[in-house]
């Protein structure tokens, strides 16, 4: 088993519901209140993205309260940035990316969207999105690490530059 089937094999033991043909890379999804998560197919999750089905600050400010909660969802064929943090209540719909280091406070219902920023915004389409990066884009997958630094290095003049 790679490790990220291993980690999904133990969201999934921990109440999370998750659907086929993921991808996950963050060890911090929520264990908390897992079973408050659901996950679409096809998502990948990148490295340190944090999801928090609770929120305690609340506590301070609320007598007799300890926690507010809610439900977060990812629709199917989503893509999560490292670093991103998804809040309780959120919904994202199918077919979006959430831009790394976002904070998500509220839901995203159109699919097709690129969300990003603090708090997360519509930036622009995914069809948006790709068209203005696709001259970049190059193919790895698969290569060993010799095999991917000979042909990155061969190839620095399609790297995109900020």
């Amino acid at each position: 088993m790679r490790q990220h089937e291993i980690r999904i094999a133990n969201y999934r033991k921990m109440g999370m519901t998750i659907g086929d043909n993921c991808w996950i890379f963050s060890d911090d999804l929520g264990e908390r209140e897992a079973y408050l998560i659901t996950i679409g197919d096809h998502v990948m999750i990148s490295g340190a993205v944090s999801f928090t089905a609770h929120d305690a600050s609340l506590s301070y400010y609320v007598e007799g309260a300890s926690d507010l909660f809610g439900r977060i969802n990812i629709g199917n064929n989503c893509f999560i940035g490292m670093h991103a943090i998804i809040l309780p209540g959120v919904t994202i719909a199918d077919n979006c990316i959430v831009g790394a280091g976002s904070v998500v406070t509220k839901s995203f219902m159109e699919p097709n969207s690129v969300i990003a920023g603090n708090p997360a915004k519509k930036i622009c389409t995914v069809d948006e999105l790709r068209e203005k990066n696709k001259k970049y884009c190059l193919n790895t997958w698969g290569m060993s690490f010799e095999e991917k630094k000979k042909y990155l290095l061969a190839n620095e003049d399609k790297f995109k530059k900020a």
